[in-house]
């Protein structure tokens, strides 16, 4: 049993504010969730007929914009897009550079800060109410990235719509899914210490 006084757990906190504050904390964690979603976009699969791949990055990166909350979400997911700008070889398949699926990239920074927010106001608390935070963030990633898609490749809209929305749904459903389990589950956690 710990000594130390359990700090209240309160809406208006993220996970990321349950640790100590500082702003070496703030640095760690912005660099951790864009190393976190790197790595998870290195779990890439082909989709046939779309340049946009199957991906963890966008699981990362409403996770990391629900743990860490609006700001340092925003500030990890720009460090992720300009890294990659830069050369840094972690956007989906060991990519870089601007490609077709650079829009959904922009999406995630948007996301991460609106479910950010969203957390923040206790959205990540119960599971009814991170699937649709969750929700929100996919509708997000794709308002931007569908669209800057059909204009990278010149796609209409319906095709931009076929191969950048439609086959990634099924997975969306499940990455929702886990997310419902997996941040109530942890404020669950942090409740009782």
């Amino acid at each position: 049993m710990s000594t130390a006084a359990a700090t209240p757990v309160r809406t208006g906190q993220v996970l990321a504010d349950l640790l100590p504050a500082s702003r070496v904390r703030d640095a760690a964690l912005v660099l951790g969730g864009a190393a976190l979603t790197g790595l998870a976009a290195q779990v890439s699969v082909p989709v046939p007929g779309s340049p946009v791949p199957v991906t963890g990055q966008t699981f990362a990166a409403l996770l990391v914009g629900t743990s860490l909350g609006a700001g340092r979400g925003f500030l990890a997911l720009a460090l992720y897009a300009v890294a990659g700008l830069a050369g840094v070889p972690w956007f989906a398949s060991g990519t870089s550079g601007v490609a077709p699926s650079f829009g959904y990239i922009l999406g995630m920074i948007l996301a991460s800060t609106v479910v950010g927010a969203l957390a923040r106001r206790g959205a990540d608390r119960s599971m009814l109410r991170m699937a649709g935070t969750m929700l929100v963030g996919e509708a997000i990633i794709y308002a931007v990235g569908v669209p800057y898609l059909a204009l990278a490749t010149g796609m209409s809209a319906t095709a931009a719509i076929a191969a950048g929305l439609t086959p990634f749904l099924i997975g969306d459903a499940l990455k929702a899914a886990l997310a419902m389990g997996v941040l109530p589950t942890a404020w669950k956690f942090a409740n009782k210490s």
